[in-house]
């Protein structure tokens, strides 16, 4: 089956910098177009399987004991639709939610698409211990239940008391990371090829699959030679057909990239990128830094750089070149430093950074949340920047709140929404110390966006659909919330 040809075979990734068989860059976009609201700059960061319970159940009363990092609330915090002391004590689920400690290593729980279903158990929300507690032991199944407070996910809390947060933003479906990634850039999982794929229903992308247009999906190098890929090598892959937003921005020549850990190559083998690089957690545990069903722009061909190739150069990140967008950490600090930040950024954290429990936690998501906001407070564009923390999928952990019924996304087969997910506005037009009590999903990232740049819509998209992310700013009266800096290992104040 031929899907695209193989150029730059065998290329070290720092000579990819200098130049290539690729093809040429467009003329360079304008970085200044005319937005609806005075952000000029979108940074979505987009972390890994956390229910709202699991970090804000009871948010804002911390426990506060000795030894770990203090949580105190403002006077005028308002309150979130958390957990009470009636589901504390007396929950309908086999245990009543528990607090977890900071030294403890998060168990995987199950976050299927049919599996949490089941654990909401139409509306009575009383199966998440048997539907998607881990079943390999007691301990990680009874985990399921468990939640973080402000001594743990210090950061994120203290984000939430000076910058917006929602408590009713939700997955756009059911289902793990891919899902969510997909529906975060195009607001579907559809149409997903071949059909026949284990994990697509109805055309829709509901499990992990990983992308076709992605060298580092390849499990079986050895069998992939020359510029034709041989099919055992692509069985179980899969990419969609349609738009997304990156498609979008290029129509109306805004700049923007997805970044993400681990993306530049560590070899090319028969001229295909390996993707091998490692790194250990807190904990001990070892990931990889890049995953590719966490990439979900390798699923559009018209999107994809399956080579891994770098840009042809730092002005050019955010152009349409040989990288088509898509690009690593690394290559986002050296241009937002060298003052070429995208117009529009999704950026997202190497394996043990992004938050996924059974090789991540909140302890190196904060690095990585706190390490990056701060870094991003300090560039000139901060004055007009709107930073977005959303997260894919839940990972099965309890959540008090049924999802609501999404009537469009069951017209096209999908069953959503999904389960309740954090989601934070950090900017200096985001109110401050503010709940937002508006039905989002995932796709309403995608909707301010192309809002913002006028962009009109995707095709088959929730977006159209999506609740709106504005009440979570004051564009009349703001741009006064002053940057907050905190200490990546402790989450408090840094000052």
């Amino acid at each position: 089956m031929k899907l695209f040809k193989l150029s730059c075979a065998g290329l070290a990734v720092g000579a990819l910098l200098q130049g290539c068989a690729s093809h040429s860059p467009q003329t360079a976009m304008n970085q200044a177009q005319p937005t609806t609201t005075p952000i000029k700059h979108v940074v979505v960061i987009f972390d890994e399987n956390i229910s709202f319970d699991h970090y804000f159940g009871t948010y804002p009363h911390a426990t506060n004991p000795a030894g770990e990092p203090a949580f105190h609330a403002k006077a005028d915090t308002p309150a979130v639709n958390g957990l009470t002391t009636e589901l504390l004590e007396h929950n309908p689920n086999r245990y009543n939610p528990f607090r977890m400690v900071r030294n403890q290593e998060p168990c995987d729980q199950d976050h299927g698409y049919e599996a949490e279903q089941d654990a909401y158990n139409g509306g009575l929300v009383n199966q998440f211990v048997s539907a998607t507690g881990n079943k390999h032991s007691k301990v990680c199944q009874r985990q399921v239940m468990g939640y973080y407070d402000g001594n743990t996910v210090t950061a994120l809390w203290n984000y939430a008391q000076h910058f917006a947060m929602s408590d009713n933003s939700y997955g756009t479906i059911f289902g793990p990371s891919t899902p969510g990634a997909l529906n975060l850039v195009a607001g579907r999982t559809s149409t997903t090829y071949p059909s026949n794929t284990p994990g697509v229903k109805q055309g829709n992308l509901v499990s992990d699959v990983d992308p076709r247009f992605d060298d580092c999906s390849y499990k079986d190098v050895e069998k992939a030679k020359g510029a034709e890929l041989a099919t055992s090598v692509l069985s179980g892959l899969v990419y969609v057909k349609g738009d997304n937003i990156g498609t979008l921005l290029n129509a109306k020549q805004v700049t923007w990239g997805w970044f993400e850990g681990g993306f530049d190559p560590t070899s090319y083998h028969n001229g295909i990128a390996r993707c091998s690089a490692k790194s250990t957690n807190v904990f001990g545990g070892q990931a990889n830094d890049y995953i590719p069903h966490h990439e979900p722009f390798q699923y559009f061909k018209s999107t994809a750089n399956p080579h891994h190739l770098a840009p042809s150069s730092l002005a050019n990140v955010g152009h349409s070149d040989r990288a088509n967008h898509q690009y690593s950490l690394k290559t986002f600090w050296s241009a937002a430093e060298q003052g070429h930040l995208p117009a529009v950024s999704f950026l997202k954290a190497k394996g043990i950074e992004d938050g996924h429990a059974g090789y991540s936690n909140p302890l190196d998501e904060q690095h990585f949340l706190v390490r990056t906001i701060n870094r991003l407070e300090k560039l000139p564009q901060w004055k007009n920047m709107a930073i977005v923390i959303a997260y894919d999928d839940s990972d099965g952990y309890y959540d008090h709140v049924m999802p609501p019924k999404n009537q469009f996304a069951n017209r096209s087969g999908r069953h959503g929404f999904g389960p309740r997910l954090p989601l934070l506005v950090i900017s200096p037009y985001a109110k401050p110390n503010f709940i937002d009590h508006t039905l989002t999903d995932q796709s309403s990232i995608a909707r301010f966006i192309e809002n913002n740049w006028q962009l009109g819509r995707m095709q088959n998209s929730m977006d159209a659909h999506a609740g709106t992310l504005t009440h979570m700013f004051d564009f009349k009266e703001g741009g006064k919330t002053k940057a907050l800096i905190l200490n990546p290992t402790t989450g408090e104040s840094a000052s």
